[in-house]
């Protein structure tokens, strides 16, 4: 009887390898059928920079759309202590917005200069205070109260340490505009020059799950998951949602419910936005500690309640975000897997009954690691060396104890990452 319940978890566990799997097809398939606007994405991402960003080649809600002329838009700017970093994003913003368009800073909690720097380039600054609501979530819905008095058509969100290629601002509100959806372009990280191969798998990662994930879903149901920064929104869908809140992924929460509630985000893989990861690796780490903590709970709370709704309303999108949620961050899920194996192999030697378990494991370790081969030949070859590749288990190693101090309940709650490298 135990060999029966022990495939059934083995198949389960499988789950997720066969997710990625999917979702990088997808995305291969995605990237050749549309050449022009792909190849042109294909070449931003192997020159990619913060400052020279590629640009692209290339109804749910009952209202009119308004002409490109006359479009109202708000980028919102959430920002604590973040004056090192502002001013060149507010540059790179403010050459892409008209002369109607409002650029908002939320100096939140702040005890540095932030909110002069930002009234100095010209951004209108809203100062926010309070020792107990932290977060980003709490700036954003800050920002939104102070637009109910004169709404926009579209708010945009953009991180403050962070840039976007040369014309995505009007491309993600007429996008929004059109679908009357939220939208969303990709968001990478990348090392510095001389990064090392640890900040560089970190880049590949985030490459997979940021632009192959959300291309490879969006080609199967038009939909992906927010990112928190480069994203678009209608604002009858922004000035009703719960943004006040202290999730550590808020913009995952988000996306969550506004695709629950019939409004997935549309993905616009033609145009980027970016940030470096820092060279401090006590720095990277707790900033991976905080989203990975994140993303565990928000797989553990949300993913149930999604693939229940999918069934009920035989709703393919809301499908296809569950299954690329069911989908751990990668290193855990590689731990998790040769953990199986050892187990699994041990268990068949004892008893060849639990062969099958073995086999169930292997094949899925297979797909797993064929998803990750293939993300890497056509997407992530600019990034990492077959020699990086190599070093992979030792990332996942590095690793271990994010997803120990999970287990232990020592959740990471919502802290600045110090941008500075020391």
């Amino acid at each position: 009887m135990i060999s029966p319940v022990l495939t059934l978890i083995a198949l389960i566990i499988g789950i997720p390898a066969f997710a990625l799997l999917t979702m990088t097809l997808a995305a291969i398939i995605h990237k050749f059928s549309y050449s022009p606007m792909h190849h042109a994405t294909d070449a931003g991402l192997n020159t990619l920079n913060p400052q020279h960003a590629f640009q692209s080649a290339a109804t749910t809600l009952q209202r009119p759309l308004a002409p490109s002329s006359t479009l109202r838009l708000a980028i919102l700017i959430p920002a604590h202590n973040e004056s090192y970093h502002l001013v060149p994003t507010l540059r790179n913003l403010l050459a892409q917005c008209r002369q109607h368009d409002r650029l908002i800073v939320i100096a939140d909690n702040c005890c540095d200069d932030t909110a002069f720097q930002a009234n100095q380039a010209g951004a209108i600054v809203l100062e926010r205070h309070s020792e107990l609501e932290r977060g980003k979530g709490y700036a954003l819905a800050f920002g939104v109260d102070y637009l109910r008095d004169d709404p926009p058509d579209v708010v945009v969100i953009i991180d403050a340490d962070c840039f976007v290629s040369d014309g995505a601002i009007s491309a993600l509100a007429h996008r929004c505009q059109e679908t009357r959806r939220p939208v969303q372009i990709p968001s990478l990280m990348q090392g510095t020059v001389g990064a090392s191969t640890t900040i560089r798998i970190m880049e590949f990662a985030m490459l997979m799950k940021n632009f192959v994930r959300p291309l490879g879903s969006s080609r199967l149901g038009k939909v992906c998951h927010l990112m928190g920064t480069g994203m678009a929104l209608p604002w009858v869908l922004i000035s009703t949602a719960q943004l006040a809140t202290p999730s550590i992924v808020e913009d995952m929460v988000l996306g969550v419910d506004l695709a629950s509630l019939g409004y997935p985000a549309v993905f616009l893989p033609g145009f980027i936005v970016s940030s470096h990861f820092m060279n401090n690796p006590n720095v990277v780490r707790l900033q991976k500690k905080r989203w990975e903590h994140g993303y565990l709970h928000i797989m553990l709370v949300k993913l149930p309640t999604m693939i229940g709704a999918a069934w009920r309303r035989r709703d393919l999108s809301l499908a296809v975000l569950a299954l690329d949620l069911s989908i751990p961050p990668i290193s855990l899920y590689f731990l998790i897997l040769c953990g199986l194996l050892f187990c699994a192999g041990f268990g068949a030697w004892l008893t060849p009954a639990l062969s099958v378990v073995l086999w169930i494991l292997l094949s899925t370790t297979c797909c797993f690691v064929f998803a990750i081969l293939l993300g890497w030949w056509f997407f992530g070859r600019h990034i990492l060396t077959v020699t990086d590749l190599l070093w992979a288990p030792l990332y996942a190693i590095w690793k271990l104890p994010i997803y120990i101090a999970f287990l232990l309940k020592k959740r990471a709650h919502w802290n600045r990452t110090d941008r500075v490298d020391k």
